[in-house]
């Protein structure tokens, strides 16, 4: 029979959910998705593409955030009926039924809770993330590979389409570089916190004498923003190359210089484009990207101005944000939340989701102290 703990992990479970409801505000995301809607449908939205493409991504991400919000308490109420009937009919499978769903709810509302947490003015964005690697040779660009992996994994485990842009890789092992689209609600939000250094210590597999070697790896993250088309860019402050798409080797993938790199002369940016088929195409999405990166650059500029004039110099964020460990003691830990695992295999397949709640609270209690 199911026991009094039961009844009270899903009375808090609804009593959790209620407390999201009210601070994500249904109503009035219900009211903005009418609004939405009533723009979407008017003659004449797609005249102007940027202000199109704002108003079908708002509309996009509020419903998908409703829906989810919604979809959650179905859920409770499915496993409210399930529990009384697992009691009626004393029925153990039922109940085993009943106490897996529990777990799952546990679980979900966990992350529907930390997702309240990303208030920031880009966090329901997609997301642009960029990983290079470091100091380290081989194991460096093997290991920016790793990454690379580890994060396309995490998104097709949670359902988020990943688009790779741009790679170049390495002449022994692994990637200098790579650049991927994370295109779902809170993208950027959530992946943002997995900006900045990580390191990794291992025996290289590339070296003799079993030497441990300690490699590095870099992670940008920015959100993608439809506006930045309001950048104006001088056609005299960049450079454009193209060039035939790379693969792994040097060994070219087309036959035709398709791909596309656009140097901002005035900061020394440098966007590169491989993914797309055309020239035309690939230019089109260096451009949008250099226009977020340069529309970025300037909010921080001017942040960085109003710290100055507050005076105040202290960074929140440290460049080494993650250590791996591949040998001895194999642990994967966050070197700012102290969140760690002893599963770095199953860490870079993937299982980053308490690295990244633990890295969202811990950004939360910093912003308020």
């Amino acid at each position: 029979m199911l026991d009094i703990d039961f009844s009270a992990r899903i009375r808090a479970i609804r009593s959790t959910y209620a407390d999201i409801a009210a601070v994500t505000d249904l109503p009035k995301l219900d009211r903005e998705i009418v609004e939405l809607e009533e723009q979407a449908a008017a003659p004449g939205l797609w005249d102007d593409p940027a202000a199109a493409q704002k108003v079908t991504s708002g509309l996009s991400h509020r419903q998908a955030r409703v829906k989810k919000l919604r979809g959650m308490e179905g859920r409770i109420d499915d496993l409210e009926v399930l529990a009384e009937l697992a009691v009626e009919m004393e029925d153990g499978d039922s109940e085993q039924e009943a106490m897996a769903e529990l777990d799952a709810l546990e679980l979900a509302m966990q992350d529907l809770e930390v997702q309240t947490m990303l208030s920031g003015e880009y966090d329901e964005r997609a997301a642009v993330v960029t990983i290079r690697s470091g100091a380290g040779g081989d194991d460096a660009t093997d290991f920016a590979e790793m990454l690379l992996r580890m994060y396309l994994r995490w998104a097709e485990d949670h359902d988020v389409p990943a688009k790779v842009l741009d790679t170049s890789y390495a002449e022994g092992a692994g990637i200098k570089s790579a650049t991927f689209e994370l295109n779902a609600p809170y993208a950027f939000g959530k992946l943002s916190v997995e900006a900045g250094t990580h390191r990794l210590a291992r025996i290289s597999p590339f070296g003799s004498a079993d030497k441990r070697q300690t490699s590095f790896a870099g992670v940008e993250v920015i959100p993608l923003l439809e506006e930045a088309t309001e950048v104006d860019i001088p056609e005299t402050d960049i450079r454009v190359d193209v060039y035939r798409s790379s693969g792994p080797g040097g060994q070219s993938v087309n036959t035709t210089d398709s791909a596309v790199r656009i140097s901002h002369l005035p900061t020394g940016i440098v966007i590169s484009m491989q993914n797309e088929k055309s020239q035309i195409q690939n230019r089109a999405a260096a451009m949008r990207l250099l226009q977020t990166r340069l529309l970025l650059l300037q909010k921080e500029q001017e942040a960085a101005k109003k710290k100055e004039l507050a005076g105040s110099v202290t960074a929140s964020w440290g460049d080494q944000i993650r250590s791996y460990f591949l040998y001895g003691q194999q642990l994967v830990k966050d070197l700012r939340t102290g969140f760690e695992s002893t599963q770095p295999d199953a860490v870079f397949d993937g299982e980053i989701d308490g690295f990244i709640a633990a890295g969202i609270r811990w950004r939360s209690l910093t912003k308020n102290d």
